[in-house]
């Protein structure tokens, strides 16, 4: 039973997050032989002010 967790910067609609859900879904199915009833995805929207990139907050990024 696959888990699968997805940090994004806030800001992606829900069509974009199903869309996103199946395509992974499928692909569990079909390169893991796995069910798609088996696959739990969690999408963790961040915001800027808790995600850094070399030791910068997106948040204060220029």
């Amino acid at each position: 039973m696959p888990w699968i967790r997805i940090d994004l910067s806030e800001g992606r609609s829900a069509d974009q997050k199903q869309k996103t859900a199946e395509a992974i879904t499928e692909a569990m199915v079909k390169l893991c032989g796995c069910t798609p009833e088996s696959v739990s995805i969690v999408f963790n929207d961040v915001t800027a002010d808790n995600w850094a990139f070399g030791g910068k907050l997106l948040s204060r990024r220029d």
